[in-house]
């Protein structure tokens, strides 16, 4: 997630784009799904030509919360719709425009609309998966630990639907900014993340003045790292949850998987932890470990037999 690493693995995003040609899924381009601030929230959806399965697979575009289209892997696409899986490869709002909080909220909000388009995608709403890595896992994390009920009083209907998912997958996610790689370093763009600000840069409208102001009180900070801490939301009725990580990572230390694991242990909640001996933040055979995320989907997403 630092600059030294998000720049080969999105290299290594654009490269594998390049290698692709006869792709086995129909892609619809720039889906929106929200709009906030003047900005359009997209997704781009991919639909597999044969033996679509009607489950779902969202496709968290994110890496230091910076989130584009053109980032957009179809190497990451193609495990899953050669079994039969729809892919949604979700955008959200980016640092340094958009904050962390924000990128969560976006990311609740495209698991609405795809729920309520669920006939129109032909998806079965009761089996969304969710994947991505570093940023993106952490957010897919977010997701599989805070995922939201069914609003029914919501003035606007996709806001009426659950944002919860059915299975999670991910690579290296951040889990607690409180304890970064041992108890109590804070990681809120400051210690370990102190490369990172734009994505913690928290604001708040002053009540006086009306305007938006930067968050300094630490307490307030600690109480927004408590809440956008994946480990924090872990309960019982959490879906499985797969986490592959290398044990070298040094910029999201491996005992923030660890830690998560535990935790999901301790509640119960199905989960797995793969570990990739040597590595650091990404591996040249990443791309082959989608595929199992895709076994786990198909192990956690089958459809109940009748």
């Amino acid at each position: 997630m630092n600059r030294r690493t998000v720049l080969p693995l999105l290299l290594y995003f654009v490269s594998t784009n390049l290698i692709l040609a006869d792709e086995p899924f129909t892609r619809r381009e720039d889906v929106i799904y929200g709009r906030k601030f003047g900005t359009a929230l997209t997704m781009d959806v991919f639909t597999p030509k044969n033996k679509a399965n009607r489950a779902a697979v969202i496709l968290t575009i994110s890496g230091s919360w910076l989130s584009a289209h053109e980032a957009i892997n179809q190497s990451f696409v193609t495990p899953f719709t050669n079994r039969g899986y729809t892919v949604f490869a979700v955008v959200h709002g980016s640092q340094p425009r958009f904050t962390i909080p924000e990128a969560i909220s976006d990311m609740h909000r495209s698991i609405r609309f795809i729920r309520s388009k669920a006939g129109e995608f032909q998806i079965d709403s009761n089996r969304i998966g969710i994947v991505g890595a570093s940023a993106g896992g952490h957010l897919s994390l977010m997701m599989g630990t805070s995922g939201q009920p069914e609003n029914k009083d919501a003035k606007d209907p996709i806001d009426r639907q659950s944002s919860r998912v059915q299975a999670v997958a991910c690579f290296f996610p951040p889990t607690d900014f409180l304890n970064w790689g041992e108890p109590g370093v804070v990681a809120l763009g400051t210690g370990p993340l102190a490369w990172l600000p734009a994505p913690f840069d928290f604001v708040e409208v002053d009540a006086k003045t009306k305007r938006f102001e930067r968050i300094t009180d630490e307490e307030k900070l600690k109480k927004i790292g408590i809440e956008i801490s994946p480990i924090t939301h872990v309960s019982a009725d959490d879906p499985p949850m797969l986490i592959i990580h290398g044990d070298k990572d040094k910029v999201v230390p491996i005992q923030q998987a660890n830690i998560f694991i535990d935790k999901l242990k301790e509640r119960k909640v199905p989960c797995e932890l793969v570990l990739r001996p040597g590595a650091d933040h990404g591996w040249l055979t990443l791309g082959q470990d989608v595929k199992l995320f895709a076994d786990w989907f198909d192990k956690h997403l089958a459809a109940k037999k009748e």
